[in-house]
């Protein structure tokens, strides 16, 4: 486990961008682009789900390794702007494809995650390997867990049992079902009395997909901290641990869960 001082406001930005199909080069240079063009300091960057290739489904073509370019990339970004950075990629490892969430560490540690569910409706099981492991992420003092897009349909691996602090999903997540994605990130906030972070990204892929954006964050009784935005461009926001310690502490509903173990 990764400890750092407690940090009661975590600052987070949100990038909300268009992505290039299949072209990790011309994305890590409009992503890069996007973040250092905001000089304000933040904690945490979180980019899209495939941020670097769009939701393909075509992974021998655009994999990449835990060493490869898009991986270092984000490590010198993290360093320069001296904050972590999470979003998902396609990454291959030992012989098998993940729809993996990494979450790079200032200083150049990494943690990641493999997406649970993929998305059948796509063909993603087909292609890719589910990961099996829920992710908790400890850092500035705050635990995060980590989610990818299909996952918030599914509440039961989200439940907070661990008391996480924050929960991040990272997503492609079409406008013709953007009303389910409104509605599911409320109500995962709500049911873990939690910080939901939730960055989708815009304009249209290859297979003629399009996406509104709505990223957007929800505190611990679910208000906006950071209504849905549906134009290109980087969010940032304060997330408070003190105000949601104090809900938790006041309505007690966390107390109160069925308790359950994942099989």
């Amino acid at each position: 486990m990764h400890i750092f001082n407690q940090n009661l406001i975590m600052k987070v930005a949100l990038v909300q961008t268009h992505l290039k199909w299949e072209n990790p080069l011309e994305n890590r240079s409009h992503l890069a682009q996007k973040i250092t063009g905001f000089l304000e300091h933040v904690d945490l960057i979180v980019l899209p789900e495939m941020f670097s290739t769009g939701f393909t489904m075509n992974p021998k073509l655009v994999a990449e390794k835990m060493d490869g370019e898009t991986i270092t990339w984000l490590m010198h970004l993290a360093k320069a702007k001296n904050c972590a950075i999470t979003g998902s990629l396609v990454i291959e490892d030992n012989g098998n494809y993940y729809n993996r969430m990494v979450f790079v560490f200032p200083e150049g540690k990494i943690e990641y995650y493999n997406k649970r569910h993929l998305f059948t409706l796509a063909g993603e099981d087909k292609e890719f390997t589910a990961g099996s492991e829920k992710k908790i992420i400890a850092y500035k003092g705050w635990e995060i867990c980590l989610q990818v897009c299909y996952d918030l349909r599914f509440p039961v691996f989200s439940r907070n049992v661990e008391q996480y602090d924050l929960l991040i999903y990272v997503a492609n997540w079409p406008a013709t079902r953007a009303n389910a994605w409104n509605v599911l990130l409320q109500a995962r906030a709500i049911e873990n009395m939690t910080y939901v972070v939730a960055v989708n990204r815009i304009g249209t892929d290859e297979n003629n997909n399009h996406y509104n954006g709505d990223s957007q964050v929800i505190d611990a009784i679910g208000n906006f901290t950071l209504e849905p935005h549906q134009s290109e461009g980087v969010y940032i926001v304060e997330l408070d641990k003190k105000e949601q310690v104090r809900n938790r502490k006041k309505f007690g509903f966390l107390n109160d869960a069925d308790h359950f173990q994942l099989m």
